[in-house]
């Protein structure tokens, strides 16, 4: 998510007492079991990136206790795998070794093919005659096949220092997943004290610092799996990810980040080429560090999801000072590359719907200039720097008009229907119409697709922000907004969670549940509101009723 000027503003708020690493989290899992997990697998199994007859395994080993996470020691050593079609393994049908060690920081990526399409499978790994915790996964369905629904968990923003991941536990305790849709901002870059819950560190980050060096990022990575709630969602169901600025840094683009400082914090490629590499042997994502992490999934002839990296070949974001090289068409969210592949494959898919994996917000979004000083310098944590006065998303699309603009009217030229961007970054929840001409919106009614948003999993909100009770301030600041941006058909800023989204024939909904409390890891949640797309119309309405 971005921030003005995050890392002065954090800091005011009042830098805590740096704590010391506590092995746990940073790795030092060898000589102790959480949960009943094997100390050799201590974080945990994960699947992702299905394919119709494949999908990639993850797992990390920890062969003697000098093998920590970010240590760099350690012996190589064979890790076994297989894949049955029972939870038994009684009947496996797919199985191998592989070799890992200290210069892959002991993690473990298989990418098994030859499976069948739609197809449930359980997964698990064997190191030195111990086993791993068993995982499911699932394979997509067959290219051109009938399918009926597609089912998937939409998460974003997960802050470690800001609570506990109560939102992971839910998503794992539903049985009629197909997968988890991760948005971005799986883990955060920040020192304790520098970025967490109402300035209150609910759990501390390991390693004790910003995260700059290759060892910080890889000890940061296990931390977060060391979390019972997300280890349980990794084995539950395959997950498909990218990212957005804090796997690396706040507000990052092709050649910095607002939250890196040269020389002091070393140079910016080699602090993104340590966080890229380190997410490549952490995540089960088909992606090699420097490698390219857009990707294209398709779900039979329901579905094709795109899914968007908007870090890596981005222009610098502009300032308010700037403002108007917004719109300069020399500057880019995408890159050139990634747009032509994004609307070729918009304009040439086969399936039905067209979903859109998307980092940070698609749809225009103009501040009313009504709020007051303190309500405009909240949403400027969330949103970006002021531009004439009324701040706006200029780490967002709002930030490039020119790729926006190119991407809006490819879809409005080619009769391109039934396009949806699933959207993470901005700890909120909206619905949103894309209208190719926002000054004249709703009138013409020309939407050229819909975005929906998902709220963040534990990261401050603006209720968080404004240091109010939910549900009071933000009140005023939503239907301000809403009045000013008549595409925006729901916007709530105050809530943490997750959401589920179901993919039909017929159309496309998004339920959202919002916690009792992110700072309590058993938080009970609830149904907050339900939005859809129907078939053919690029309108969003309100649903009374959650998915059943």
């Amino acid at each position: 998510m971005s921030a003005l000027s995050r890392r002065d503003v954090l800091r005011a708020g009042g830098t805590l007492a740096a704590v010391a690493g506590t092995g746990l989290i940073g790795g030092a899992a060898f000589a102790a079991s959480s949960g009943g997990v094997p100390a050799s697998f201590a974080h945990g199994v994960a699947s992702g990136d299905p394919l119709p007859d494949g999908v990639l395994l993850w797992t990390r080993v920890t062969p003697t206790e000098k093998a920590r996470p970010g240590s760099g020691a350690g012996p190589t050593v064979p890790v076994q795998w297989e894949v049955a079609l029972d939870e038994d393994f009684r009947t496996v049908v797919a199985q191998g070794s592989v070799a890992t060690g200290p210069a892959r920081d002991h993690t473990v990526k298989v990418d098994v093919r030859g499976l069948d399409p739609d197809s449930w499978y359980w997964y698990r790994f064997r190191l030195r005659g111990v086993l791993s915790p068993a995982g499911r996964t699932r394979t997509a369905p067959a290219a051109g096949a009938a399918v009926e629904r597609l089912r998937m968990g939409v998460v974003s923003c997960a802050n470690w220092q800001a609570g506990h991941f109560a939102a992971y536990r839910h998503l794992a305790h539903r049985q009629d997943l197909d997968l988890v849709l991760h948005l971005g901002d799986y883990l955060y870059e920040y020192a304790p004290g520098e970025y967490q819950a109402r300035d209150t560190v609910v759990r501390p980050h390991d390693p004790p610092v910003e995260m700059t060096v290759l060892e910080h990022y890889r000890r940061r990575h296990a931390q977060y799996k060391s979390d019972p709630d997300l280890r349980a969602l990794h084995a539950h169901v395959p997950f498909v990810v990218t990212w957005d600025d804090h796997e690396s840094a706040n507000d990052a683009w092709s050649g910095g980040a607002e939250n890196h400082t040269e020389p002091a914090e070393g140079s910016w490629i080699e602090r993104r080429a340590a966080a890229q590499q380190a997410y490549a042997e952490w995540m089960p994502v088909r992606y090699g560090a420097g490698g390219q992490l857009y990707r294209r999934f398709a779900f039979g002839s329901l579905a094709e999801l795109s899914m968007l990296d908007l870090r890596t070949y981005r222009s610098r974001q502009v300032g308010d000072q700037l403002d108007r090289a917004a719109d300069d068409p020399d500057r880019t969210i995408t890159g050139d590359e990634q747009m032509r592949w994004l609307t070729s494959g918009l304009v040439a898919a086969d399936a039905q719907w067209k979903l859109v994996g998307n980092p940070v917000m698609i749809a225009p979004v103009r501040f009313p200039s009504t709020l007051s000083t303190r309500e405009l310098q909240a949403l400027s944590q969330l949103t970006g720097p002021p531009v004439e006065g009324a701040p706006y998303n200029v780490d967002q699309w709002d930030g490039y008009t020119a790729d926006r603009a190119e991407l809006f009217n490819t879809l409005r030229d080619h009769g391109v229907r039934d396009t949806v961007f699933l959207t993470g970054d901005i700890h909120s929840a909206w619905a949103c119409e894309l209208p190719a001409d926002p000054l004249t919106y709703p009138f013409n009614r020309n939407s050229v697709g819909t975005e929906l948003v998902c709220t963040s999993v534990t990261s401050d909100n603006l209720d968080d922000i404004l240091r109010v009770p939910p549900r009071t301030a933000s009140l005023s600041v939503e239907a301000a907004i809403r009045a000013n941006n008549p595409h925006i058909k729901h916007v709530e800023f105050d809530s943490h969670g997750y959401s589920v989204i179901e993919v039909s024939p017929r159309q496309v909904q998004m339920d959202w549940f919002e916690l009792a409390d992110r700072t309590d890891p058993e938080s009970s949640a609830r149904h907050a509101v339900s939005f859809a797309v129907a078939a053919g119309t690029q309108r969003v309405h309100q649903v009374q009723e959650p998915l059943r």
